[in-house]
């Protein structure tokens, strides 16, 4: 008979106890036995977060060898693929090898299933038996390994028309599309930070179905070679070349190309540090900030807006979002373009 977990996981916490898996130092990835509410995954593929796998790669000097031993220092130290400098982890694709008893006759997913995990890898008790490739430009990272999902996670049955690799990339950031769904409205100016990335193109094309042809999206993008790609797009209809944690150079050319005003709608999807006080100025009086980066310290957000008198809703990124899944994929979908580039991209 199996051993009753916690329906929050908290029974595959080491150190210290008594806490969520997320905030744990560590967790416990021994999947001898699987507790009555897990699901047991062989995993072959990691999604790194952009802000972890930037973090890792900079640590790494760029080196593949040093990126995977660095990555697997993390999983053997911790159970988990938590970064401790950026505290973030990703996601998994891999193929269901267990169910747990409580869960048989509960969920819809059996053993075989090719599944994507949608909660982040800094929860999931993960073990990595062989680091089989590192994809240096895509986040990407092909293991042998395991890991187990708890009865409050949640994960996504692979779709048949869209290619593995693609649609791990895609869960990983359905969070912001599908948030970003929610906060602009018809008619709205809405500039996206970080344009040409996984996450913001995504954002762009959202927001455009959303402000309508009255509406306005200014894609914002850190380097000049990143252009392209964003005013290719069909959906955006100004393209800035700007950082984010350069303020107010940022603030001088949103205003010079929108005419003076400001933004209804801030989001922003880079994961570089610094970048709060861009993303703030830009938004208009009582506007909407919505940071998805990982990298966004929302002190710094906080106080910043205090220190220069700027009332905005200040929205934190979740990387859950109800029908975020469906949303995201039904973009690859919808979007010719974006499907053709994304593929290029990451398959």
């Amino acid at each position: 008979m199996q051993k009753v977990g916690n329906k929050y996981g908290i029974h595959r916490v080491v150190e210290p106890k008594d806490i969520l898996p997320q905030p744990a130092l560590r967790l416990s990835n021994d999947f001898s036995e699987i507790y009555d509410n897990e699901i047991l995954c062989d995993v072959n593929t990691l999604n790194v977060d952009s802000a972890s796998f930037t973090d890792i790669k900079k640590r790494a000097e760029d080196d593949p060898e040093t990126v995977s031993k660095i990555i697997m220092d993390i999983v053997t130290k911790y159970g988990k693929l938590k970064n401790p400098w950026t505290g973030s982890g990703g996601m998994f694709i891999g193929k269901v090898a267990e169910v747990g008893d409580s869960l048989k006759d509960r969920v819809n997913v059996r053993e075989g299933d090719k599944i994507a995990s949608l909660v982040s890898l800094s929860l999931t008790p993960l073990r990595i038996d062989k680091i089989v490739k590192i994809y240096m430009d895509k986040d990407q990272v092909d293991i042998k390994g395991q890991a187990v999902l708890f009865a409050s996670g949640i994960w996504a049955k692979l779709p048949e028309d869209i290619p593995e690799p693609l649609a791990l990339a895609i869960l990983d950031v359905a969070g912001a599309p599908a948030q970003l769904n929610r906060l602009v409205k018809d008619g709205d100016t809405v500039a996206v930070i970080g344009a040409r990335g996984k996450s913001g193109l995504l954002c762009c094309y959202q927001a455009k179905k959303k402000v309508g042809p009255e509406g306005k999206v200014i894609g914002i993008v850190h380097r000049e070679e990143g252009k392209k790609d964003v005013e290719d797009a069909g959906f955006v209809d100004k393209v800035i070349v700007g950082q984010a944690d350069q303020a107010i150079d940022l603030l001088e050319k949103v205003e010079k190309a929108n005419e003076g005003k400001l933004c209804d709608v801030v989001i922003n999807c880079v994961s570089r540090k610094d970048c709060e006080m861009g993303s703030i100025l830009i938004a208009k009086e009582f506007g909407k900030v919505y940071f998805f980066s990982m990298a966004t310290s929302f002190t710094a957000a906080a106080l910043g807006a205090e220190g220069i008198g700027k009332d905005v809703e200040m929205i934190i990124g979740n990387g859950y979002c109800q029908g975020h899944a469906d949303l995201a994929l039904d973009i690859m979908r919808q979007s010719a373009y974006l499907k053709d580039l994304y593929t290029k991209r990451y398959c």
